[in-house]
Formats: structure tokens, C-alpha cells, sequence
């Protein structure tokens, strides 16, 4: 398995679950200041699980994204700002028509730093009512990350013209590209 190494000079890691991973891969690799965002898969109890294993829900992992950032062009909490727009984080293992637990949403935090933002900006949001219903956003610490087969890296990239893509996906890229225009990578 591929790992990441978070230790690269100017560069911050996060492990973000908010359903399906396709949708979150899709619309982090269009955020500027994202260097590489990784699909696969945490939260579990079973080492090296499958895809297949995953959906069945018996792992306990989550479909995440690990995504490597640049702090000096974008911060932890914008990308949770990101995070927290593109999907639903008040509907408990669930998004849309994908349910289970491997489709909650979690934020696993890789420092004290990021608990603290996850939190505060949780906070923030319920106090705005910014959902009709309070964020059920699970945020624990990071834990083991396996990355996701090779055939669910750049999925939409490579298969926009499927049925869940164009139903599923491709809304949510398009809502995220409306509402960050001033973000996207050149």
C-alpha cells in the first residue's frame, strides 16, 4: 500500500470522511493549495481492507480522503470550511442514498491544532444554525489510513460520464466550483 508522508517541507495532512470518497476526492483536487488528495480508507478494525469490505460495513472503516495541504496558501479550518459545504454533516452514517457507517462523517485529526479547529468551528456552525440540525461529525484521532485500490484514485476524473458521477458527484463538484470559484487551481 502506498503510504504519505506528512513530514514533507510546508505541507499539513488531514483524513476527511463525509460519504462517498469519490465526491470528496473530486472536489479537493480542484482546491487550491491541495497537493494531492488520496482516497481510501480509516476508522477501522481490520488491517488492509477491501473496497468490498468496506461497503459491507462489517470493518468499521469510513471512505476518507487523506488530503496533503499547503498551510501558507490554505489554512486547516478553510478546508474544513470545504468540508463542511460539500456535504451533509448533520445525518448520522449517511449521505444521500449511501448508508452505512464507512459513509459518516469524521474528521480524523493528525495534531492538537486540528482537534481544537474541528471543534471551534463545529461549534461555530451549530451556534449559526448553519444546518437545520445539529453536525454530527465524528472528530477522533487520526488513525491507520489504507489507501483505497487503484481504480477508486481520480474515480470521477476518469469516470464522469457514469450514472452516480453524473447524478451524485458531478452536482456537488458544481455546487463546490459556484461557491469557491476564487479558490479553484489555476
Amino acid at each position: 500500500m502506498r503510504m504519505i508522508d506528512p513530514t514533507t517541507s510546508a505541507r499539513e495532512l488531514t483524513t476527511l470522511g463525509g460519504g462517498c470518497f469519490w465526491c470528496l476526492e473530486a472536489v479537493f483536487d480542484q482546491l487550491a493549495g491541495v497537493t494531492d488528495v488520496v482516497s481510501g480508507y480509516a476508522g477501522g478494525r481490520v488491517e488492509n481492507p477491501t473496497y468490498r469490505a468496506v461497503c459491507g460495513g462489517a470493518t468499521g472503516h469510513a471512505e476518507v480522503v487523506q488530503v496533503t495541504f499547503d498551510p501558507a496558501q490554505i489554512s486547516f479550518r478553510e478546508v474544513l470550511e470545504v468540508f463542511f459545504s460539500t456535504h451533509n454533516p448533520t445525518t448520522l452514517n449517511r449521505q444521500g442514498a449511501d448508508v452505512g457507517t464507512q459513509y459518516r462523517s469524521a474528521i480524523f485529526y493528525h495534531s492538537a491544532a486540528q482537534r481544537a479547529t474541528a471543534a471551534q468551528l463545529i461549534a461555530e456552525l451549530d451556534a449559526a444554525g448553519a444546518w437545520p440540525g445539529p453536525i454530527v461529525t465524528e472528530v477522533c484521532p487520526a488513525s491507520p489510513f489504507y489507501v483505497a485500490e487503484d481504480d477508486h484514485q481520480e474515480y470521477f476524473a476518469q469516470n464522469g460520464r457514469q450514472p452516480y458521477c453524473q447524478f451524485v458527484v458531478a452536482p456537488k463538484v458544481a455546487k463546490f466550483r459556484k461557491q469557491y470559484a476564487g479558490r479553484l487551481k489555476k
